[in-house]
């Protein structure tokens, strides 16, 4: 690179990107105001999704209030079951790859604003969050309804569901951004066991509002709270403890090794245990094209991985199926420009191993042989020979946006994806998108 005031990383660890020229040298202004609001977090599909399902629970509502459902507790609870049923399902392993399927269906031949829109799909999260929402408050009124009238079910009904009601805002208010990044544990144990014990109570209050559970299992909502159960129970039907191997390249990184007849595909993820009722951690996984088996690279973040990397187990619990991240929206692009910081290269390497798309690689680390063993390093390179390493030991913390916008340019890419902690992400996600540029990264909404 030349004429940026950026040193690109020393040669052992990977040679530089060609000189860039034109252009491409200069990170140009943000396109317009348009655009910048577009691209301004508070902005992003996420939050467009739960804002459109709260705006058609809204107009149910208003529906609803004309034609006197707010005395008629079984049309309330066919709304609040509906919306717990999409909240529940949208997060669904098999959905979610459907979802991710569906989307990276199109052909690179369409035009690029289509294929950035479908590039969102990681954003699905944002139906969970609306219905989740709506489904409370649905929940919430019928409550009301019971109460205040002479509603079928008695003591039973109301008893069940004000516990019920109760868990629900327990669950809904431990989701709080504020709250669930302080207090992850507590958020994660409360989603799972609230949220078990809310659908026991649902089947429960279900059944005094039938009039028993034989008039429940033939109804439409004995149905859907059976399929509700029923997803929520499959990933734990294929809970297994497993032998792992781990390797410690440096006390910052573990490289879990798996081989216990699952080869999962590249770019999806693997929930890993070592108490599996109270927490769960995500990891990305990096199948090897012709091996079975895969990785998981864990680095050094918080009390768990410190203790995972420092006693290392010899046995770890998984369950559920391998289900796909934001990376597999490459293959709706010609070629792309990943980005990551530390362990970020975890998610990005099977991409990089499986070579469907056209890719260049920044990574920014410090002394990347130390910290994560020269055999990966050797292994990215030989992938990338032109991949750009900067050592921030060496030539300190880099500026990723230009970075990310330089290589671009010079790879004539379509777009960039980043792998990063939150605050570098939203920067260099946000600062290409007000360029115009289709870019995407982890959204942190679970």
């Amino acid at each position: 690179m030349t004429g940026t005031g950026l040193r690109p990383a020393p040669a052992p660890t990977g040679p530089p990107p060609a000189p860039a020229t034109g252009s491409g040298d200069v990170l140009p202004p943000p396109a317009g105001t348009l655009r910048r609001i577009l691209a301004h977090p508070r902005f992003m599909h996420h939050h467009r999704l739960v804002a459109a399902v709260l705006t058609g629970n809204a107009v149910l509502l208003a529906y609803g209030w004309t034609a006197g459902w707010w005395r008629d507790p079984a049309a309330l609870g066919d709304a609040a079951l509906a919306n717990v049923a999409l909240a529940v399902l949208v997060r669904q392993q098999y959905l979610v790859n459907l979802f991710f399927w569906l989307a990276t269906r199109a052909s690179t031949r369409w035009p690029l604003r289509i294929r950035a829109t479908l590039g969102k799909v990681y954003h699905f999260g944002g139906l969970h969050v609306g219905a989740a929402l709506a489904g409370t408050g649905w929940y919430l009124a019928q409550l009301g309804a019971l109460t205040v009238g002479d509603g079928p079910g008695g003591a039973g009904a109301l008893v069940t569901g004000y516990a019920a009601a109760g868990l629900l805002l327990a669950v809904v208010g431990t989701a709080l951004p504020p709250v669930r990044s302080r207090r992850h544990d507590l958020f994660e144990r409360t989603h799972r066991l609230g949220g078990w014990a809310a659908l026991a109570l649902l089947w429960a209050q279900a059944g005094f509002l039938a009039g028993g559970l034989p008039a429940l299992a033939v109804s439409p909502q004995g149905v859907v709270l059976a399929v509700l159960t029923a997803s929520i129970a499959l990933p734990w039907l294929r809970l297994r403890r497993v032998p792992v191997v781990v390797h410690r390249p440096s006390s910052h990184v573990a490289l879990v090794h798996f081989d216990h007849g699952v080869t999962p595909f590249p770019g999806s993820s693997t929930a890993v245990s070592r108490s599996p009722l109270w927490e769960w951690h995500s990891f990305a996984n990096v199948p090897t094209p012709g091996r079975s088996g895969f990785r998981l690279t864990v680095s050094r973040a918080g009390d768990w991985t410190g203790r995972f990397i420092d006693d290392a187990p010899d046995r770890v619990w998984v369950k559920g199926i391998s289900t796909a991240g934001v990376a597999n929206i490459e293959t709706l692009f010609r070629r792309v420009v990943y980005v990551a910081t530390g362990s970020g290269i975890g998610p990005v390497l099977p991409h990089l191993l499986a070579g469907l798309v056209p890719a260049r690689l920044v990574w920014a680390a410090r002394r990347h042989r130390e910290t994560f063993g020269d055999d990966l390093v050797d292994e990215i390179l030989a992938h990338q020979p032109d991949a750009l390493l900067w050592d921030t030991a060496r030539d300190g913390k880099p500026d990723m946006l230009r970075l990310a916008w330089q290589v671009y340019r010079e790879f004539d890419a379509e777009a960039v994806i980043c792998i990063s902690n939150r605050t570098l992400t939203w920067q260099v996600v946000r600062g290409m998108e007000e360029r115009g540029v289709p870019a995407y990264g982890a959204i942190w909404d679970s």
